[in-house]
């Protein structure tokens, strides 16, 4: 089911608060918030969709689990100079105190 994305219509004609909602592509839009009954429309959005570059391809080819099948270490910083080996060989964690 896709999201869709519906914004207030305020009675001043300012831009009114959005948000997004799970529904069919058969459901009719929403001409109501469904919480505080305001009048809303629905806005014309990009799609998501999980192309070469998109952020959705990004985090799966950087995931731990595809880094460490790649060969690559990964480690992420814990704190103040101290490293946590998340990925791959090497030491499980790395301080730049030593």
């Amino acid at each position: 089911m896709p999201i869709y994305v519906y914004e207030i219509i305020e009675t001043d004609g300012k831009d009114g608060e959005t948000f997004e909602v799970l529904q069919g592509m058969s459901e009719p839009p929403l001409t109501h918030h469904p919480e505080n009954g305001k009048p809303v429309r629905r806005c014309i959005s990009l799609p998501s969709a999980a192309g070469m570059w998109s952020d959705m391809k990004t985090n799966t080819s950087l995931s731990d689990k595809n880094l460490d099948a790649k060969g690559f270490t990964k480690y992420v910083k814990m704190g103040d100079g101290m490293y946590e080996k998340r990925a791959g060989q090497g030491p499980d964690i790395i301080s730049a105190n030593d």
